[in-house]
């Protein structure tokens, strides 16, 4: 009774092995990689100070230094105040491209640091682009002292 057991068990253990090998040539096989690679000028633009309710807009140039085209997917900005623009078509091995950032200062204060995440099919996405500065207080509104005063 143990024989047919174990022979049973053993068997149980040799069929799956071959199941499993099975699926594993079954499996497909993976895309390969791209080799594209996007190359900035400066992944950092530091716009100084502005005043509070200004906007900034700055361009970040690129190149694809890869084999394959290029392709961004995405661009999205950490908050809804920086607001990037980027090329929805390919950009050729070798060619260049840029992408339009726009900080709109209303409601900030202080030091900024904003970022742009860059989603491409490059090896080396996703990136990061910067933009810092400080923001400063609105200039005061000139009170008008010329008026006449009411019932003189």
């Amino acid at each position: 009774m143990k024989k047919s057991i174990l022979v049973f068990a053993c068997s149980l253990l040799m069929s799956a092995a071959g199941f499993a090998q099975t699926d594993k040539a079954a499996a497909p096989a993976a895309a390969p990689a791209s080799t594209s690679e996007m190359v900035f000028e400066a992944e950092e633009f530091n716009f100084g100070t502005i005043k509070q309710g200004e906007s900034v807009t700055h361009e970040f140039s690129f190149t694809n230094n890869g084999k394959d085209d290029l392709i961004i997917t995405n661009a999205q900005g950490s908050c809804g105040c920086t607001v990037p623009q980027y090329p929805k078509e390919a950009i050729k091995k070798g060619a260049t491209g840029s992408i339009k950032v726009t900080f709109n200062s209303a409601g900030k204060m202080g030091l900024q640091d904003k970022t742009v995440t860059i989603t491409s099919n490059a090896k080396n996405s996703p990136r990061i682009l910067h933009l810092k500065g400080t923001v400063e207080a609105p200039a005061p509104v000139p009170v008008n002292t010329d008026q006449a005063t009411p019932g003189k």
